[in-house]
């Protein structure tokens, strides 16, 4: 898993599978970084070794140091006003303005920023609380980190910008343009989001507090039925929840939905057992082992809180019908035998592999399901090495070959 970090205005990102680092795309050679582990070390130290030597790399770089004196250059610029500071960048349209870590706040530049143009600008950390942005443009620019806590946004374009870690608490989005935004661990906290335009957004792990939400704009075209035809077809609705928007629109664009669950239900093991400090090892090993099959599958341990609009066997229902199969942990049985009274009769497609340790009997009413060909016999394991030893053969087989015979 990659870790995304800024450091003077450049992204460095981690990722400790790999090892790897890279600063704005460029790998940190390999032998750099095995030298900086130590044998005990956590991955968090790990991270942390890591991300002072990149930091390391970038403050004594020449190229940084230029960086710098553009950045002051045009901040400079840009205090001279918004009008002047436009004219500029047509001029200059290759250039890329540099405005990572500066205050751009309206008392601290002594200017307000309404129609700006900050397309393709790098404005990584920088400080924007409580300024005015309406119908600025920031198309492709980077503000990862940055704060624009109070900000009025009114009318200005985001198409394609980054906003990875982006504060925007209390911030006013009206008729906003946020089409290809990029949004990871945003925070719109008590901030207003109306009649924005999401079509094409990535949302994940966004914060809402109090949030504002309304009639978010998905407007799209598609190709005509007749394929002779050039014309396409404009789409509209709206949606008041950013993160639906995206489920939304593959609900309607009926091939992409297709396209989503098929390959989900081709790859996703759902795995229900009991979560006693010792049970949840051997599930935990399962799922690694199942995880170490790149590319086959996706196991998903069911031990996170359902929704609060759903209670646990809708949930666990919902996750079954996404799911290739089932294993079910028998041992030690608690809830099983409520989830598997939602999961049984109502999915045959689906099958349920049931396992269990030796020593032990099934629980009394599990007798009941074994009338139906898609719950399998149970495979009774010793103990955690011996299951893992197992698991392809004994396990992963006999549920894949049901489910071969099931869609024929």
């Amino acid at each position: 898993m990659s870790d995304a970090f800024y450091h003077r205005g450049l992204t460095i990102e981690v990722d400790l599978d790999f090892p790897r680092a890279t600063i704005e795309g460029l790998k940190v050679p390999k032998r750099e970084l095995s030298r900086l582990f130590r044998p005990r070390d956590s991955d968090r130290k790990k991270t942390e070794r890591v991300l002072l030597h990149c930091k390391q790399l970038i403050d004594s770089s020449s190229a940084f140091h230029k960086r710098e004196e553009a950045r002051r250059e045009h901040l400079k610029k840009l205090k001279e006003g918004v009008e002047e500071w436009n004219k500029w960048r047509e001029e200059n349209p290759q250039i890329r303005p540099l405005l990572y870590n500066s205050d751009l706040r309206e008392k601290t530049i002594g200017k307000r920023l309404n129609r700006v143009n900050f397309a393709n600008a790098v404005l990584i950390n920088a400080d924007l609380r409580g300024q005015n942005f309406r119908s600025a443009s920031f198309h492709e620019a980077n503000l990862g980190g940055a704060k624009l806590h109070g900000a009025d946004l009114t009318a200005a374009v985001f198409c394609r910008a980054d906003l990875y870690e982006t504060e925007m608490p209390k911030a006013k989005l009206i008729r906003t343009n946020l089409q290809g935004t990029q949004l990871a661990k945003t925070d719109f906290s008590r901030a207003r989001l109306d009649k924005c335009k999401v079509y094409g957004m990535s949302a994940w792990d966004l914060k809402f507090d109090r949030t504002t939400q309304k009639n978010l704009l998905i407007r799209y075209r598609s190709q005509a039925s007749n394929r002779n035809k050039q014309d396409s077809i404009a789409t509209e609705l709206e949606v008041d929840d950013l993160q639906v928007a995206q489920f939304i629109y593959m609900l309607l664009n009926n091939h992409n939905l297709r396209t989503v669950i098929n390959a989900a239900t081709s790859s996703i093991v759902l795995i229900l057992g009991r979560f006693s400090k010792k049970r949840k090892k051997v599930l935990d090993a399962m799922r690694e082992e199942l995880r170490s099959m790149k590319g086959s599958y996706v196991p998903i341990l069911f031990d996170f809180k359902p929704s609060h609009k759903r209670d646990l066997s809708e949930t666990i229902q919902l996750l079954a019908n996404l799911s290739k199969f089932v294993i079910a942990d028998l041992s030690d049985a608690k809830s099983i035998p409520q989830e598997l009274s939602q999961i049984v009769p109502n999915l045959p497609s689906v099958p349920i592999q049931p396992i269990l340790l030796a020593r032990q009997k099934e629980y009394a009413m599990f007798e009941h399901w074994r009338r139906y060909p898609w719950v399998l016999p149970e495979f009774k394991y010793k103990n955690k090495a011996h299951l893992l030893q197992c698991l392809k053969q004994k396990v992963i087989q006999p549920a894949v070959t049901r489910r071969e015979f099931a869609s024929r």
